[in-house]
């Protein structure tokens, strides 16, 4: 993991000391302007005969990728559509596989900006074959521009961009621009702000550095312009992978052409605000990025015209996020590893080293990198920085996962990430279509969260408080995920239901509802004269259903929260009345081997035995003499008597001494024992038992909430069949 962390850094200072600015000389064209797009622009075609600028200006094509974007479809067209830059040399392709009333929002913009003279087109596919590649794929076979500018549907290009960004591919190596990403919405919560921080690390930084030296960078699959043939040279686009962008980019770079950032122009997106839109879109992201490198990765290590540090780069690139499973691993053994007093450090100091490198190497690093890049605001950003340690520890979850989906093979459809169209603070998601539902890997966040809680507990207990303030870190993020995801999901029935439980139905598409179909049965039966009154109680049922199905889904989310809350409860008690009391019985046994007086070490030795179970054997299955209470108890007894033996003899004598000593070995012995024990203590059978219980029955609700919600999706289809009926 520290391989990554370093390489950041490193990223850094090559993105503050390259002395070459742009690196690339624009010879064959020039730009005059302000910079906005003000100015004009010449681009030599070997056209020198035609004295009309807009003529030189090159063909290009902007495509717009679009799936199910009602909320923001409109604002993008609109955007495109005011751009600077000639109809006639302007082609703009909507390519839509949209299945609700985006579907109309696009057909009708686009016949709006036709009969204005604009050359736009509505693509519409039936099926999403490729997905995002494949709808890509299918307009570059009626596209007839040069260059190739693509947007999704939450970003808003100004008018002067093709001007800013044309001019640099003069220099024919260049294949890609790809500009930075600004946020529409970036204060609108700590999550958005914790975003929009990671973004421009990102764009600033490791974008930056990239460009400026012979390093692959990649496409972020928008804000950015090809050059036609050098998508065409590199392959197209394929749909093997869920990121399309980062694969193309990165072949067109073995291919020999040059991609490059431009960090001072800024297109301005929408960040998500739903917590299961961030995860989806950071899923998608990590398995994308270990697709591609299983298919790119041999390819880029045994290519003899790569140089070592660009095949190091591009390693460390797409392999990025195997962090996330480390991450849990160490998560996962750290509290075992201390429960079992594992020595972890071999010096006795060592355990600081880590906090020590984490608080330099870390906030302290970052800070300095802020305080260089935005001097006028590092404050407000290194709040933003807390929140992203805490975003990217909670979503560990969800990446790891999708980390074992991509080396697994799993195929999955490519998920777009929902947006609502919200770009100040306060405006509401809540009650709109596309907001996702709570997801499984919520239980396990939480899991996580208890897990860390106990392990905080034993860091502290077991006197290794020092490890306490790691897991409380890790910890926290997963308790900060864990809080958005059920608050951002418990409205999730609500604002469905209100949106589309009466039904609006576009092009044979219902905007789905979550109601209860145990309503269904006897209405809408009304006579034929009595249509209405059919009706009013076909409406009447939805929304009892829709009562009754809200009422159920509470109530069995609140059962599941409630078990898991149960599970972590039982597993501290179990702690505090099993673990912890061997754990002080060997601080005891630490204390007594010290003392020089017997009488001293009986009193601990009788503390001991206190301590330590009268019987029994946590190893449960093949136990060992060893591990045996009964057999430690008998050991205690003999130190009892032999304790009470040297207190009687002369402190000079030799029998004193030599009890002592052997004394200490016994105690020594049984220390040895005791912790022998306590690992199996905590998988006892008991525990495995009951823990089997827990899951099985969190799991048993699960499957009645999914069966819950296929009887409330009967209802709406039979809604919506209603409506689209009448």
């Amino acid at each position: 993991m520290s391989i990554y962390g370093f390489n950041f850094y490193y990223l850094f200072f090559r993105s503050i000391n390259n002395k070459n600015g742009k690196q690339l000389i624009m010879k064959n064209s020039s730009y005059n302007g302000d910079g906005k797009g003000n100015g004009e622009m010449v681009l030599s075609l070997n056209n020198n005969n035609n004295n009309n600028h807009d003529l030189n200006l090159p063909y290009v094509t902007i495509q717009l990728p679009i799936y199910n974007e009602k909320y923001v479809a409109e604002r993008l067209i609109k955007a495109v559509c005011r751009m600077d830059y000639p109809k006639d040399r302007m082609q703009i392709q909507v390519l839509d596989d949209s299945t609700d009333e985006t579907r109309e929002i696009c057909s009708e913009l686009v016949e709006y900006y036709k009969a204005r003279g604009y050359r736009i087109e509505h693509i519409w596919r039936s099926n999403r074959a490729g997905y995002k590649a494949g709808a890509l794929k299918e307009g570059l076979k009626k596209a007839d521009g040069e260059f190739i500018a693509i947007f999704d549907a939450d970003f808003v290009p100004p008018p002067w961009f093709l001007k800013r960004v044309i001019p640099y591919f003069a220099d024919k190596r260049i294949g890609l621009v790809q500009c930075k990403w600004g946020h529409l919405n970036e204060d609108y919560s700590t999550l958005t702000q914790a975003q929009a921080l990671s973004l421009d690390f990102h764009f600033t930084v490791e974008q930056k550095a990239k460009s400026l030296t012979h390093l692959f960078m990649n496409f972020n699959g928008t804000a950015g312009v090809w050059r036609r043939s050098c998508i065409d040279d590199s392959g197209g686009w394929h749909i093997g992978t869920l990121v399309e962008d980062l694969d193309l980019s990165y072949r067109a770079q073995m291919k020999g052409w040059k991609c490059m950032y431009l960090d001072d122009v800024v297109i301005n997106a929408e960040l998500p605000v739903q917590i299961n839109a961030a995860k989806r879109q950071q899923y998608r992201w990590a398995k994308g990025s270990i697709q591609c490198a299983i298919k790119l990765l041999d390819k880029i290590i045994l290519s003899k015209h790569l140089s070592i540090d660009t095949k190091v780069q591009a390693f460390i690139q797409l392999t990025r996020h195997v962090v996330h499973p480390l991450l849990l691993i160490q998560f996962l053994l750290l509290p075992l590893l201390l429960a079992m007093n594992y020595n972890i450090y071999p010096i006795q100091s060592a355990p600081l080293s880590p906090l020590i490198a984490y608080a330099i190497l870390g906030p302290g690093f970052y800070m300095y990198v802020m305080r260089r890049l935005w001097p006028d605001r590092w404050l407000s950003r290194m709040k933003a920085y807390f929140f992203l340690i805490l975003f990217f520890t909670g979503i560990s979850v969800s990446n790891t996962i999708a980390v074992f989906d991509a080396l697994l093979g799993s195929r999955s459809e490519f998920h777009r990430t929902p947006k609502f169209g919200i770009v100040k603070r306060g405006e509401d998601w809540r009650g709109k279509d596309y907001v996702l539902p709570f997801t499984k890997t919520t239980l396990l966040e939480i899991f996580f969260a208890g897990y860390g809680i106990v392990g905080i507990f034993i860091s502290i207990f077991n006197g290794n408080a020092v490890y306490a303030p790691l897991l409380a870190l890790q910890t926290s993020g997963f308790i900060y995920i864990a809080a958005l995801s059920i608050s951002h999901s418990i409205f999730n029935n609500r604002s469905r239901v209100d949106n589309g439980a009466r039904g609006r139905v576009r092009d044979g598409s219902s905007i789905r509802s979550e109601v209860d179909y145990s309503y269904v049965g006897g209405i809408g039966k009304g006579r034929d004269g009595d249509k209405d009154k059919g009706n009013d109680n076909i409406e009447r049922g939805v929304e009892a259903g829709v009562g009754y199905g809200m009422k159920h889904y509470r109530l069995v989310l609140g059962g599941i929260l409630a078990l898991l809350m149960f599970g972590v409860v039982m597993a501290y008690i179990g702690y505090a009345s099993s673990v912890y009391p061997l754990e002080k019985a060997r601080g005891y046994i630490a204390v007594a081997v010290t003392s020089n007086s017997p009488t001293t070490m009986l009193e601990y030795v009788l503390e001991i035995e206190q301590l330590v179970p009268e019987k029994g054997n946590p190893v449960w299955v093949f136990p060992t003499p060893r591990t045996d209470f009964g057999m430690m108890h008998k050991s205690i007894d003999e130190i009892k008597e032999r304790l009470k033996v040297i207190a009687t003899l002369p402190r000079d004598s030799e029998a004193f001494n030599t009890g002592m000593s052997d004394v200490r070995g016994q105690l020594a012995q049984l220390e040895d024992n005791i912790r022998e024990a306590v690992p199996y203590v905590y998988v006892s059978f008991q525990n495995v038992v009951l823990s089997a219980i827990w899951i099985t029955v969190i799991l048993a609700i699960f499957t009645l909430m999914k069966r819950s919600k296929a009887r409330i999706e009967r209802l709406e289809d039979v809604e919506s069949e209603r409506v689209g009926s009448s």
